[in-house]
């Protein structure tokens, strides 16, 4: 399969490519069990090509207990068998790009499931076995080695990293117990992982999303933060964080660099850094390709904010020579109609909670005229499943909870399975859906939303297929315009404006020769309604 042609644009079509994220078990049910699978998206595959999108990003597929929504993988080389096979994973890839669709599977190299094989082999081989080496072993601390090892917190609300195993020992995980993390100073665990590359590039991927990339190293010593924070330290104190964004991981992606060359084939990596300059180091030309972009994402619906946010990040990546990558929201973070319809409208996972009041009028509005912003912006754009048909936050009932955030953080966090739930493609529900779908859920469904030219996939479409075949999207410059305070207005290649209003009340449009396309209607008198964007040609 890899060796079937590419477009002519395959060099660089990830600069500026629409990129769809798609949560398998949660995207489309094949088989009507109430589980997503490769069968579903299989059948869907003509809707993503028509909604206009250029590429597809699978969250993990693999053999997993799913102890956290598949990122506890027990085995690269499988689907797992709720999803389907590595044959309808093969026939996937080929159908897609058949639909001129590329794949982008997910790796998760910082840890794996405990039910991996090298896991079970280290807990049955004992303490100071070469089967051990591949994570990171220590005896406890105390008379009797009863206490952890190590004061490092969970990256899941603070809860404990260490585990005790039957012999006394005590293993890291940063995240849940089930996902026990590799130790990446071992030469087999960095070839297995070049090996997982080339397996998926042979399978006819065009690139890989890397999972919590800035977390593999780790200072041999796993030395106490004592008191230190467990975020990246302030860049210009000359130390150096135990498990964040050490220098050894360069050389690391540096080696997947060559890899990924040979094949054509891109990275985007999950870094969450606040600085900036360490940041576009992961960008160099001999490493990844592009990364999320976390500032922007977790930006509030705010001019100057965004407008902060939009160029320091495009001032981050020049450098570098890499593109921007624009996100709304994704598996992990509220969605977007409900967070920008609350009154603290930005993200940040320790500010989660229950019975957070929103206004779905109004955040839908905002998050119709957000999606023409993120779209007119230089460089990739992610579109999150749901995120097309206009989909909100889902309150999940305490008893169907599954997402080990909530159970970590001792239930006060309500997890991520609200922008879990299974799409409505119909009016009518799945059939005993993994999550529950609200009841209003089929007001959102995806046949009643096609062919309303009023519809939030109306304007997905529409706005994707102009991204597309119109002049002025993609790469190039932006520059920004004269505006009223709290208005956005940019410029970019070939006479396209950019407005956006998010202002007190209506504003005039600035002179144009056309109106290509606007998030809400205009008002009687012509203007750009607040919290409404609009796209131009002068």
């Amino acid at each position: 399969m890899a060796d079937l042609p590419l477009p002519a644009d395959a060099a660089d079509w990830w600069r500026t490519a629409a990129i769809y994220q798609v949560y398998v078990r949660s995207f489309a049910d094949g088989d009507g069990d109430g589980t997503g699978d490769l069968a579903g998206v299989r059948a869907r595959l003509p809707y993503l090509a028509e909604l206009g999108v250029d590429a597809l990003w699978f969250t993990p597929w693999y053999l997993s207990p799913l102890a956290d929504g598949g990122y506890d993988v027990a085995d690269y080389r499988t689907i797992d068998p709720a999803f389907g096979t590595l044959d309808e994973a093969e026939k996937l890839i080929a159908e897609a790009r058949a639909l001129g669709l590329r794949t982008i599977v997910d790796i998760v190299p910082n840890h794996v499931s405990d039910q991996h094989a090298w896991f079970r082999a280290a807990l049955a081989a004992g303490p100071g076995s070469p089967e051990r080496a591949l994570f990171h072993f220590r005896p406890g601390r105390g008379e009797s080695g009863e206490l952890p090892p190590g004061d490092w917190p969970s990256q899941f609300n603070g809860a404990a990293t260490w585990t005790r195993v039957p012999d006394g020992e005590w293993y890291l995980h940063l995240f849940t117990p089930q996902q026990p993390d590799l130790n990446w100073d071992h030469p087999t665990v960095r070839r297995e992982h070049e090996d997982v590359l080339r397996f998926w590039f042979e399978r006819g991927v065009s690139g890989v999303r890397i999972d919590s990339a800035a977390l593999l190293a780790k200072d041999p010593a796993l030395p106490d933060l004592a008191g230190r924070p467990s975020e990246p330290w302030p860049p210009g104190t000359g130390e150096v964080h135990p498990y964040i964004d050490r220098d050894d991981l360069h050389t690391i992606y540096r080696s997947w660099r060559a890899i990924a060359d040979a094949y054509g084939a891109v990275f985007v990596g999950e870094v969450w850094l606040p600085d900036s300059e360490r940041f576009a180091r992961y960008l160099r030309p001999d490493e990844l390709h592009s990364a999320f972009n976390f500032s922007f994402l977790s930006c509030p619906w705010d001019a100057g904010r965004l407008r902060t946010s939009i160029e320091e990040t495009l001032a981050e990546h020049a450098p570098v020579g890499a593109p921007a990558t624009w996100v709304l929201c994704n598996h992990d973070v509220t969605r977007t109609v409900t967070r920008y319809g609350r009154a603290d409208t930005g993200f940040d996972f320790a500010a989660k909670a229950f019975g957070t009041p929103t206004d779905p009028a109004l955040g839908t509005r905002r998050a119709r005229a957000a999606a023409l912003l993120t779209l007119a912006l230089p460089g990739a754009v992610y579109v999150y499943q749901g995120e097309e048909l206009g989909l909100p936050e889902a309150d999940i009932p305490i008893g169907r909870i599954q997402d080990p955030m909530h159970f970590r953080s001792g239930g006060t966090d309500p997890g991520r399975d609200g922008c879990r739930v299974p799409l409505p493609w119909t009016a009518e529900p799945w059939h005993d859906p993994w999550l529950p779908q609200p009841e209003d859920w089929g007001t959102y469904a995806a046949d009643r939303q096609d062919g309303d030219p009023d519809s939030m996939l109306t304007l997905y479409r529409t706005a994707l297929g102009l991204r597309r075949a119109a002049g002025g999207f993609g790469g190039g410059s932006l520059a920004w315009l004269s505006a009223p305070p709290g208005v956005l207005a940019f410029a970019r290649p070939d006479g396209l404006v950019c407005v956006v209003n998010l202002s007190g009340g209506p504003i005039p449009l600035p002179a144009h020769s056309s109106l290509l396309l606007s998030s809400s209607a205009l008002d009687g008198a012509g203007l750009l309604p607040q919290d409404t964007a609009v796209w131009l040609r002068t």
